[in-house]
């Protein structure tokens, strides 16, 4: 029996583009991207899920950090060198920094939290950050569909490997789960 995922992708796509955008969401937005090179999903609202889903799940980190921060700091003392950085960062360039945390390697969500600690309104960081959460949409998306052009002239027919692809993708995917889910209990039996 041969497992059709095709209808699942275009059935589930924009909903699972979204959800993975509010956490993370470079590597949903890749493979959001492939998916729409293929043509399961459209590309234009590949981006507008992933930027919806950036920008809110960011503006829920920036009132966690407004109204929470120094619960989040005594729960997790790690994140207070990436709070300090973002606020120095926010005292210089206010929109700038707010506009380009997500594109910075490990600041995804403290970035959002920093912000929120510091006197930068919410319409502000709401304005900024959905600029912010479309150009990193764009830039993502557009990074998968540009892999699965490459892929295909490298392939040629990328169909005959589509099998291959998306088990590998559920395999590392549930991989990654179960070592998250495994550094989390070690973390609470260790605290």
């Amino acid at each position: 029996m041969v497992f059709e995922y095709a209808p699942l992708i275009a059935k589930y796509g924009y909903v699972a583009t979204f959800v993975g955008s509010l956490i993370e969401g470079e590597t949903i937005l890749i493979l959001s991207g492939l998916a729409a090179h293929r043509g399961y999903l459209d590309f234009t609202l590949v981006v507008l899920a992933g930027a919806v889903g950036g920008a809110l799940g960011d503006v829920c980190y920036f009132l966690l950090g407004r109204h929470y921060r120094d619960q989040l700091l005594q729960r997790s003392p790690k994140l207070e060198p990436g709070i300090a950085r973002v606020r120095t960062m926010i005292e210089r360039h206010p929109d700038g920094t707010i506009f380009s945390v997500r594109f910075l390697y490990g600041l995804r969500i403290v970035g959002p939290i920093a912000i929120g600690s510091t006197h930068v309104s919410l319409a502000r960081f709401t304005a900024m950050n959905a600029i912010g959460a479309l150009a990193w949409s764009v830039c993502w998306a557009g990074a998968g569909f540009v892999l699965g052009k490459s892929a295909e002239r490298l392939l040629g027919e990328l169909s005959r490997y589509e099998g291959t692809i998306v088990v590998g993708v559920l395999a590392v995917a549930g991989i990654a789960a179960l070592v998250l889910q495994w550094r989390r209990r070690a973390h609470a039996r260790s605290a």
